[in-house]
């Protein structure tokens, strides 16, 4: 298949990171991708995707809000691509306009494909209804519950929308990688249990939740080092938390130095505790296939791919008190934390990697590309 996948994306969002990860399995399932990113964002999406494995890229202005000069020169450069296309996948609203009217413009037409990322609902009028119900001929969502959005909104009916969640390189994010470096830097001993929660220092994420839940934890007696592994405006306030309750020897916060699989490799427990969440969680799907036992939060994607004491131990979400019991029982218990581990690995594998995602695409792209010689100008 020749697909052609339009992103404009600013910066490594998780729509910029779903779009570089399939573009790459496809790519290595022998695909020829090309990825169309915005123009300037060479550090912040270009390079990752690199890292990612995205070999072709090529880049538009994708400028914010309407832009008519600037547009009309992306909307040429996608008509320009799309005889090189059997099919179009857009991942935002710019490139999915710019898409539908080229195709609206073009002697040949390619089916169209929208991934959406995100739960915000999608509001249902008349440029939209064309946009999405005789514009675009797919819409892939990252949830069960954004596709049942679109559904009832009526912009799209049931056989047009189909969830992929996941999309983790299982290779990249595997069991048995070292995770010593982050032990050795924190000065832990093998004998010291390491939680960890990585992610962006934001307010949605639950730090505050974890420090309460660790309070606890540390009241009862329990030995364990928590650790906050990210970025973000949050940082002070959380340290000041971790302050404020006394846990400045077994709560850290530290940055991203190292690889995010050597940083995971290190925790014999993670947690995933947002307050809420707007849809996959990339840093969710790499516990799992990193084989790690998980403690989570019932929001997003979790209920829809998680079962409680089987894959993962599930929690209410903002509640100290149920973190801390499931995260006690990870602690006093061996034979769980081997099996909740192993459960996670297996359900990666079978279901949430992204060779799996790429397969289904591709699997969708031949059959609307087969058809295309029957698709008319909508």
């Amino acid at each position: 298949m020749r697909v052609l996948q339009l992103m404009s994306c600013r910066g490594w969002s998780s729509d910029a990171y779903w779009a570089a990860r399939i573009t790459a399995e496809l790519e290595r399932a022998g695909h020829s991708v090309t990825l169309v990113c915005r123009r300037g964002t060479e550090e912040r999406v270009i390079e990752r995707a690199r890292q990612v494995g995205v070999q072709h890229i090529e880049t538009l202005a994708f400028a914010g809000g309407v832009s008519p000069a600037t547009d009309v020169s992306d909307l040429r450069g996608v008509l320009a691509r799309l005889g090189g296309a059997d099919v179009v996948h857009v991942h935002r609203g710019k490139e999915h306009w710019l898409a539908a009217v080229a195709n609206r413009l073009s002697a040949t037409p390619r089916p169209l494909v929208r991934t959406r990322h995100i739960v915000q609902p999608i509001r249902p009028h008349a440029l939209n209804r064309w946009l999405y119900r005789e514009a675009t001929d797919l819409v892939v969502t990252v949830t069960e519950a954004i596709r049942r959005q679109y559904i009832a909104a009526g912009l799209a009916a049931a056989g047009q929308v189909v969830t992929l969640p996941g999309g983790v390189d299982v290779e990249r994010f595997r069991p048995g990688l070292d995770g010593s470096q982050l032990r050795r830097s924190l000065g832990l001993g093998a004998e010291v249990p390491l939680i960890g929660l990585f992610g962006g220092f934001r307010v949605m994420k639950g730090h505050a939740v974890a420090v309460a839940a660790a309070t606890q934890l540390c009241a009862e007696g329990r030995r364990f080092h928590l650790a906050f592994v990210g970025q973000g405006g949050m940082e002070p306030a959380i340290r000041r938390w971790v302050a404020e309750a006394g846990l400045g020897d077994r709560v850290s916060v530290s940055g991203t130095a190292a690889s995010a699989e050597s940083v995971m490799a290190a925790f014999d427990a993670a947690l995933y505790v947002p307050l809420e969440s707007d849809g996959m969680s990339r840093v969710l799907f790499e516990y799992l296939a990193l084989g790690k036992p998980v403690v989570a939060s019932r929001v997003g994607v979790v209920p829809e791919v998680l079962a409680d004491d089987d894959s993962a131990l599930l929690v209410p979400a903002g509640e100290p008190g149920p973190l801390a019991r499931a995260v006690a029982r990870i602690l006093d218990d061996a034979p769980l934390r081997s099996r909740l581990g192993e459960a996670a690995r297996r359900l990666v594998e079978s279901r949430l990697s992204g060779a799996r995602i790429a397969r289904d695409l591709a699997s969708v792209y031949a059959k609307m590309a087969s058809a295309g010689g029957e698709r008319r100008h909508r």
